[in-house]
């Protein structure tokens, strides 16, 4: 980055200004909320964005468009290509994308960066100076014309790319007959061309970005072994907020999470998220497996994408329940005693700060957003481990008195991860870029 732009920008301003682009309603919004919080926000520029008439329309096939809004944002400047999105995804299949998913967001990035750019182009937007925020593959081209005006381009990489690609072809080869084979018109040549094509995207955009976001040490080391540079990096934490609506029942009387379950003699095990390779639940299993003859329960919630031959292979202490609505996973939280993430990647993981505002310790892997105080508030076991997970399980139902006080310091470790420390993140972001100061690790 050329330094003295920099100098001149932070001499004009204390407080830079932002450009958010975002595809997508990623953690709530809460990269533009915490933007907005901190007079930072010029404008969030999404592809579909609800209206007041679309909220009116919150039914059948536009029920999950109307809740594509955010209330902090209400008065926010936003731009958004709406119909222009359900028309093109109207038309595209969903067999096709299903199929080609890749292809799919190769398309689908470059369709939105072409549109950003192009509507800042039209409107003589002078982005000297200012920060072009983007999440990954909806970069490139807008961060091309970007660098050329002078501005600043930070780029929101949502997780460790080929890392996680190849550790989940790895479990591929490990468990064979558990992933769902792909089918389709497109060949297996095809697909590997579209993947390689997609990581080559999000690497040219690394090289373009000033910085890049991510949310976990995990993906920071996986960015520094594919070639980024640290001192481009920033470590920035996600952040949680429990819905008002559920604030709202627990105001009206609910038991609170510190005091739902003491001593049960029947402990509740909780995984919510995708039931895939990733995410470990084959080792779940493994871990069900061993506790058989251990009053535990596993409830897992969430689309299946294993194949059914070894759905079968599920002990009979472990339930399989399918996706939920976001109201019904507050539901699973609150009657279940622990939760399990024994994730082989994530870029962060926001499901364990969900868990924590309800009061659930978590038992996760390091191979995610650095959220647990291993023995305090849940436990960190080794990713692939089964034996691990299971005797990390066990302990809860052996040691009276443990799940209790890791409840109470889990709903206490949620409430550091609010949408102020993320606008701090960001602020911190500003002064790293000021200064030139390398790598920035915020918060956990």
């Amino acid at each position: 980055m050329d330094k003295r732009r920099l100098e001149c920008c932070f001499l004009e301003s204390q407080q830079m200004i932002w450009f958010c682009i975002q595809n997508g309603a990623r953690e709530h919004y809460a990269i533009p909320r915490a933007l907005k919080l901190s007079g930072r926000l010029d404008t969030l520029l999404t592809e579909v964005w609800a209206g007041p008439v679309l909220r009116r329309l919150a039914f059948g096939p536009l029920r999950t468009v109307a809740t594509r809004f955010h209330q902090d944002l209400a008065n926010a400047r936003v731009v958004d290509w709406t119909w222009k999105t359900l028309i093109s995804r109207i038309t595209q299949t969903p067999k096709h994308r299903n199929t080609n998913p890749y292809g799919c967001f190769l398309r689908d990035g470059r369709w939105f960066s072409e549109n950003v750019r192009n509507y800042l182009v039209r409107h003589g937007t002078d982005v000297r100076g200012k920060v072009i925020f983007s999440y990954d593959t909806t970069a490139l081209e807008l961060f091309r014309w970007a660098k050329e005006r002078g501005a600043i381009c930070v780029l929101g990489q949502m997780d460790p790319n080929r890392v996680e690609s190849e550790l989940v072809q790895d479990e591929e080869k490990r468990w064979p007959g558990w992933a769902i084979a792909e089918r389709g018109e497109q060949s297996a040549e095809g697909r590997a061309k579209n993947l390689e094509e997609y990581f080559q995207r999000r690497e040219r955009e690394w090289a373009l970005a000033d910085r890049i976001i991510v949310n976990s040490r995990w993906s920071f080391d996986a960015l520094v072994k594919q070639g980024v540079p640290a001192e481009k990096l920033a470590v920035i934490p996600l952040c949680y907020e429990v819905p008002s609506a559920e604030r709202g029942a627990q105001s009206g009387g609910e038991t609170t999470p510190t005091a739902k379950h003491q001593t049960p003699s029947m402990v509740r095990v909780l995984f919510l998220g995708q039931v895939i390779l990733r995410k470990g639940i084959q080792y779940l299993v493994e871990a069900a497996k061993l506790l058989e003859k251990v009053p535990v329960h596993f409830d897992v919630v969430g689309g299946i994408g294993i194949s059914e031959e070894s759905v079968k292979l599920v002990p009979a202490n472990m339930t399989f329940h399918g996706s939920v609505s976001r109201d019904r996973a507050a539901a699973w939280y609150r009657q279940c005693d622990v939760f399990v993430l024994p994730t082989i990647s994530d870029g962060f993981a926001i499901t364990q700060l969900e868990a924590m505002a309800h009061g659930l310790p978590v038992i996760a892997t390091p191979n995610c957003g650095g959220v647990v105080s291993n023995g305090m508030d849940g436990f960190i076991v080794p990713a692939r481990d089964a034996v691990a997970l299971a005797q990390a399980i066990r302990r809860y139902q052996a040691e009276p008195g443990l799940l209790q006080s890791q409840q109470g310091a889990a709903l206490a470790k949620s409430k550091q991860f609010t949408l102020d420390k993320l606008a701090e993140g960001l602020a911190a972001l500003e002064d790293n870029l000021r200064y030139d100061n390398g790598p920035l690790t915020t918060g956990h």
